[in-house]
This record gives structure tokens, C-alpha cells and sequence, in this order.
């Protein structure tokens, strides 16, 4: 089954990328460890970027293993960007689906990096043989890739606040109306901290090294944010 995996899956060039593109290195077990680079070819219905390995022709070149393409797009339906493998054949009829994210933010036009939000590994293809979801610890995702899970007016208005960064013991957010509750989720997706929402948080208690903090409030809407425990 990896074999066939193998031969079916890897192929994002080995050129710089743009600020058009996409440059992806991970998933070793499947892909080899080298620079992929996807290339937006446009947008779809719902103005979301889309980025494909080019050419598109069942002939790209994936190390050696094979031949094979890849493809980053929205699936609107399930509200998340897709990061798809070729069946081998250059037409994306009937891909593989690699990693998903739902956890970005999605009105952003361009898809998440690898630090926001959770790009899940669909182990039901991989047979876990990706190691586990996206992170900077075991990949890199650079290029035309959004940074930020908060909205554009949320950032741009300084409404949100979260300090110290990077944290020791205790961590304050401010500017959240109604807040709820707050998850903590570390670089793997995993979570290790859920509890109603506080002002200040102890997270003395984590290990070092980079979490994602989700915080809910009364009218259903959540806010994202990075912070680095030393």
C-alpha cells in the first residue's frame, strides 16, 4: 500500500516560489525530502486561489518514484482547503485527498500555512505514514500562504491583543466581546487545554514550543491566535 502511495503522490517542483506559489517539504515517508512548488492558475467560483503543479500532464516528475501531481484548493462544501495528490493520470478526476484545514482563516483567498490553524493528515490514504498533521516542527509551507486565523478588520484595528508572547507562566488576552471558552492546541493539532475563558491563563504547565489558542464567544464566532511558550 505505501508503495503504491509512493508512486502515485509527490510532485511540486524544485523551482523558488513567487508570490504566486506555494513551496511544500514534508510528509518524508511519502514524499521525498525536497522543495515542491505549487503554482496558482487562478481562482474558482467562490474567489479562492487555486495552485496545481504544472504542467498538468501525468508527466511530472516526483523524484524519481513515479510520476504524479498535486493541487491545493477550497471545497466549499466542506468549508476547507484540500491538499490533493494525482492519481497518476495529470486530470484530478479522482484525487487523493492528503491534508485537509478547516481551522485557517477562511475568508482568506489563499490558503493557510502550515502554523495556522490545523492541517489535518487523512491517515485513512496515508496509512499515517505522514507522521501526523502539518507543522512547522515537520514540514514547510511557504509563499502564497496566509499567516493569521483572525479577521482583516480584527488585525488591522489592533482589537485583539495577546502579551507576553513568547510566555512563561501566565498569558492576558484582551479585546474579545462575550467570550466562552478558549481551546490550546499544540503544533501537532493535539489539544492540552480547555476551559472557560479568562483574561489571563496559566500555561505554565506547557511544554516549550508553539501553540494555537481558539477562543469562543456567545454569538458562535471564534477567534485564533499564536502564541510561543519559553
Amino acid at each position: 500500500m505505501k508503495t503504491f502511495y509512493l508512486l502515485l503522490m509527490i510532485g511540486l517542483g524544485i523551482n523558488a516560489a513567487s508570490a504566486q506559489n506555494i513551496t511544500f517539504n514534508g510528509c518524508h515517508n511519502l514524499f521525498d525530502d525536497q522543495n515542491y512548488v505549487l503554482i496558482n492558475t487562478g481562482t474558482d467560483t467562490f474567489n479562492k486561489k487555486i495552485y496545481i503543479t504544472t504542467p498538468v500532464d501525468g508527466n511530472q516528475a516526483c523524484g524519481g518514484l513515479g510520476t504524479c501531481e498535486f493541487k491545493i484548493q477550497w471545497n466549499n462544501t466542506l468549508t476547507r482547503w484540500e491538499f490533493l495528490a494525482d492519481s497518476g493520470n495529470g486530470d484530478f478526476v479522482d484525487p487523493y485527498l492528503i491534508f485537509y484545514n478547516s481551522t485557517g482563516n477562511n475568508a482568506a483567498t489563499n490558503p493557510p500555512s502550515n502554523s495556522v490553524g490545523t492541517w489535518v493528515e487523512n491517515t485513512a490514504v496515508t496509512e499515517n505514514a505522514c507522521g501526523g498533521n502539518l507543522s512547522p516542527s515537520n514540514s514547510t509551507m511557504t509563499g502564497d500562504v496566509h499567516n493569521s486565523t483572525l479577521a482583516v478588520n480584527d488585525l488591522s484595528s489592533g482589537k485583539i491583543q495577546l502579551f507576553p508572547n513568547p510566555v512563561a507562566d501566565f498569558i492576558t488576552i484582551q479585546g474579545v466581546e462575550e467570550a466562552r471558552n478558549v481551546v490550546i492546541t499544540n503544533a501537532v493539532g493535539q489539544q492540552v487545554l480547555k476551559t472557560d475563558f479568562k483574561n489571563q491563563l496559566n500555561v505554565s504547565q506547557l511544554q516549550k514550543g508553539i501553540y494555537f489558542l481558539k477562543i469562543f464567544d456567545s454569538k458562535g464566532k471564534t477567534y485564533n491566535l499564536k502564541f510561543i511558550k519559553k
